[in-house]
């Protein structure tokens, strides 16, 4: 193996393994939902993967506790403030937004964070 393809793979597999850290640190976290702590239940993808071909297979209740986890991530406390939280858009708006969004065939791919985060930005 040449020595230019030996740095090629070993960039390759740290990039892997990057990817692989990144996606298990987005799985933990704080998930309440309120004073129990406990939220319905969710899409199978960790709230910072979660696209649109995962709310496209969810159930109905499996949407709803995705919404509630996403409220929870980008509405939590505003990073480098101090104070202040992030937006949040009540739950039939941001049921609305991801049944809009997640339509088209292209938007499989969309992550539901995003469009959550963005739409709330903006007042809904």
């Amino acid at each position: 193996m040449s020595p230019a393809r030996a740095i090629t793979n070993r960039r390759t597999v740290a990039a892997v393994a990057a990817i692989a850290a990144l996606s298990v640190a987005g799985c933990g976290g704080d998930t309440s939902g309120g004073p129990s702590g406990e939220v319905g239940p969710a899409l199978s993808a960790p709230i910072n993967l979660a696209d649109c071909t995962d709310w496209n297979n969810g159930t109905p209740d499996e949407r709803l506790g995705t919404i509630e986890q996403i409220r929870n991530y980008v509405g939590g406390p505003a990073s480098g403030t101090g104070t202040g939280t992030g937006g949040v858009l009540d739950d039939d708006r941001a049921y609305d937004l991801f049944e809009r969004a997640c339509e088209p065939e292209f938007a499989r791919g969309f992550r539901l964070y995003k469009l959550y985060s963005r739409a709330a930005a903006f007042g809904g």
